[in-house]
């Protein structure tokens, strides 16, 4: 489901027990400086991330102090994070001029510590090529480095290198829970484009050999990937990025099913393998 930006006046965009995508949720918060934001997601992880600014952040009386710090855009430096355990009270302040916070959380069972994610902790990983255009970088910000602190939570940011390019290709699916297979992992996207004017198509396909349909991504949209084959890709000329969150029911590690018809591109793409094995 594609969900057009609009002015959410801090209120969830994917609420807890979603109908679409019951194991994620999703919030963008826009603050000023000096204000507040609080919030508890029982039955959910979560984590705080903010897109552009810097704020403090506290759960159950712990405090992380100067979380962020980008600038204009996302773009514009290194991710940070604080993990909320499942349930817990987090409160975030904004401590520069203006902060836009993403909110990320994942269904589970686990009631874990909480901790920071500093720019040192992000976990890079590059690959594809502008042959076949599919060179992207992923910023894994609750990745492989934090499996043993988190239980169902995995959170990434994702940029096409150049301009113009495929993501999400080889195209794979992760709706089905059958081991070894595949894994049931609910997904949301949110897009930004730089310039802000550009944008790309984010596709849908339910089954393989069969017509899916096609969705006219801009900046600020927000995709709930419930089922299907789901790659995208952003018009020559323009830069994509997307903040993904998943959440996994039986387990944390994904395990993508890629579509029989592509699948051999597998082979053919450079660095793809290593980048699939991150989603853990």
């Amino acid at each position: 489901m594609h969900i057009l930006p609009f002015d959410n006046r801090n209120q969830p965009i994917v609420d807890v027990n979603d109908p679409r995508v019951p194991l994620v949720y999703f919030n963008i918060v826009k603050l000023s400086q000096g204000e507040d934001f609080a919030y508890q997601l029982p039955g959910y992880e979560s984590c705080v991330v903010p897109a552009t600014g810097m704020i403090d952040v506290t759960v159950e009386g712990q405090t992380f102090t100067a979380i962020g710090g980008r600038g204009v855009d996302v773009w514009d430096g290194e991710p940070e994070s604080v993990y909320v355990p499942k349930g817990a009270e987090a409160t975030f302040r904004c401590t520069s001029d203006t902060a836009e916070v993403f909110i990320a959380g994942a269904k589970c069972e686990e009631v874990l510590e909480p901790f920071d994610v500093r720019a040192k902790d992000i976990d890079l990983v590059q690959y594809g090529s502008d042959d076949t255009k599919t060179h992207r970088k992923i910023k894994h910000i609750i990745g492989q480095k934090q499996a043993d602190q988190v239980s169902r939570l995995l959170v990434s940011e994702l940029f096409t290198v150049g301009a113009g390019g495929w993501s999400g290709f080889p195209s794979h699916k992760h709706d089905t829970n059958r081991l070894p297979d595949e894994t049931r992992h609910d997904e949301v996207y949110n897009f930004r484009f730089k310039p802000k004017h550009g944008m790309g198509m984010q596709l849908l396909q339910l089954e393989d050999g069969k017509p899916g349909e096609a969705f006219h991504i801009v900046d600020g949209s927000t995709f709930l990937i419930e089922k299907g084959y789901h790659p995208c890709v952003a018009l020559p000329g323009y830069e994509m990025y997307y903040f993904t969150i998943l959440g996994g029911l039986s387990q944390r590690p994904l395990i993508q099913y890629f579509q029989p018809t592509h699948a051999y591109q597998v082979e053919t793409i450079p660095g793809i393998k290593d980048m699939i094995a991150k989603f853990k």
